[in-house]
């Protein structure tokens, strides 16, 4: 079904045959005849792609979701502490040297440098200016470059931009608005030239830039300028406006399973994606949900590999969301006591201690019915330890909103759903947001839509209690229900001013090195650090304040 990927990564596959040096060229390809033909153009833009789905689901993810209360990783007596990185992530005592900091600027500047180059071989085809797959394929990779623009912007301010390839001087630091207005003047001079999805034919733009997918990233960018942009500087009716292009267009409708955008099998006919990236277990890897956000032993209810992680969970307070009647959104979390399918309880043969390390009474077996609990608790013993005792790994709500894959393999342990950046669900609440703090309800299709009709048609294909009004912490939990791990509750909080919030878990103790376990509530922690490694690299990089 995701026959995308083999154009996708064909590029990829040829690259890594290159070991033999003593061929003669068969190639008549050059720098002034490459690419010629619409194949080339493909297979020259494939490795934005490649890059984009690397790190998006992992180390993006990281950055973005477990320095909010949507994801957590507590160490299991000392397993997946992994330096200390989770919880430095979850108090926001991340420094300039931190891992996922590091990685993060390195995927995305490395993708920037792609697209630049890709651009500059374009640039110097001989194709002519005017032909279409020279225009279109120009217009697709300044499209993505601004995409990684936007991700470094949001999370590290003020980046440097470059344009150009090759780059012959260091580049200076740029301020987070010269980066929004750079990239919004990429996007409106692109949109024209880029396709629209057929809803009849999908699959040609599927996971590729369309006209939809610059007016949801400027949506995004105008919903949050005033923190991009500084105080006062607000901009919802231009977001209302990009919304209201993506509606207009009637290209995109909620599907009815909202299950069934997340699963395994997703891609092209999903009806509300408006760009996603198409992971495949086995040809595109990178999503890791089915094993670090999946409870591991449940594995022969699922049909998975054996060898998953139980690393990853919620916090009890995001989970607390959950508790709209009916809500099939309340469905993609595993709590309580665990059956199979048919309702018989899910067991495990495992002796009393191995249950639960305080137990001091006679040895011997136990069978124990699999508990998922919401709470988490440390031991005290070690910072950010909940222990590792059967009752300690099920501690935190696990998630199936990415339905564990059954295609999944014990060697990879990669998923292949499909993961949404922008979706139409997301374009209804942000125009209902910009609505709320100020601007006009707009009539889109002959519908008036204010902020009611927009959130009632979320929760209605939710199967969730409609609502008669909406305030700003009504949009916030309802965007934590229906947009959990696809990457936007960090911006999301910090718009709403909510990024400060502790969450802290009973039994903590004190980091070496920090002197207690308490998040780090400074408003310039809102943005990351620039890397030391970077920094070293290039003298013309300007650390953020604050560190």
């Amino acid at each position: 079904m995701k026959k995308t990927l083999i154009a996708l990564l064909a590029i990829v596959f040829v690259a890594s045959a290159c070991s033999k040096l003593d061929v003669t060229p068969e190639s008549q390809y050059t720098l002034g005849n490459f690419p010629k033909t619409p194949g080339d153009y493909s297979a020259l833009i494939s490795p934005i792609y490649t890059q984009l789905a690397s790190r998006y689901a992992v180390d993006y993810f990281r950055m973005q979701e477990l320095t909010t209360d949507e994801a957590i990783i507590p160490g299991r007596d000392g397993n997946y502490d992994d330096g200390g990185q989770y919880r430095q992530n979850h108090h926001h005592q991340y420094t300039p040297d931190h891992a996922n900091v590091k990685d993060v600027w390195g995927w995305g500047f490395g993708a920037i440098n792609t697209c630049n180059r890709v651009l500059n071989s374009i640039a110097n085809s001989t194709m002519a200016e005017t032909d279409p797959a020279r225009i279109a394929s120009t217009a697709e990779v300044k499209t993505m470059r601004a995409l990684f623009y936007f991700f470094m912007m949001d999370l590290y301010g003020n980046v440097p931009i470059v344009d150009t390839f090759p780059v012959n001087d260091l580049p200076a630091t740029k301020k987070r608005a010269e980066v929004f207005a750079f990239i919004e003047k990429e996007l409106k001079a692109v949109v024209g030239k880029l396709p629209v999805k057929d809803p009849n034919n999908p699959i040609p733009t599927y996971a590729h830039p369309t006209k939809s997918m610059v007016y949801a990233l400027l949506a995004k960018m105008y919903l949050n300028a005033e923190v991009y942009l500084g105080k006062g500087n607000t901009k919802y009716t231009e977001t209302v406006a990009m919304c209201d292009s993506v509606i207009a267009s009637k290209k995109y409708s909620l599907d009815a399973s909202y299950a069934a955008v997340f699963a395994p099998d997703n891609g092209p006919a999903i009806t509300e994606t408006i760009f996603a990236i198409p992971y495949d277990p086995l040809l595109l890897d990178g999503n890791q949900f089915t094993r670090h956000g999946f409870m591991a032993y449940m594995y022969p209810v699922y049909g998975v590999p054996n060898n998953l992680s139980i690393s990853m969970s919620t916090t009890p307070e995001f989970y607390d969301r959950f508790n709209l009647a009916g809500d099939e959104r309340n469905n993609t979390w595993m709590i309580g006591k665990q059956t199979y399918k048919d309702g018989t309880p899910f067991t495990l043969k495992i002796t009393k201690k191995d249950l639960d390390a305080s137990y001091t009474g006679p040895a011997g077996d136990t069978t124990w019915q699999l508990e998922i609990t919401k709470t988490l608790v440390m031991t005290g013993k070690k910072p950010f330890d909940v222990g590792n005792d059967y009752k300690a790994r099920c501690m935190g709500v696990r998630s199936i909103k990415y339905y564990p894959d059954r295609a999944t393999t014990a060697l990879t342990r990669m998923s292949g759903n499909d993961m949404p950046i922008f979706r139409l669900a997301d374009i209804y609440l942000m125009k209902a947001e910009a609505i709320v703090r100020g601007a006009t309800a707009t009539t889109v299709n002959g519908e008036l839509q204010d902020e009611v009709v927009l959130v009632n048609k979320v929760r209605a294909r939710a199967k969730a209690p409609t609502v008669t009004a909406v305030t700003k912490a009504d949009l916030l939990d309802e965007r934590a229900r229906e947009l959990y791990w696809e990457n936007w509750r960090r911006n999301d909080l910090i718009r709403f001013e909510a990024y400060e919030t502790e969450y802290p878990i009973p039994g903590d103790v004190a980091t070496p090195g920090y002197d207690s376990p308490k998040m780090n509530t400074d408003k310039r922690r809102e943005i990351f650090p620039i890397p030391n490694s970077e920094r070293k690299l290039n003298i013309n990089l300007a650390q953020n304040e604050g560190y």
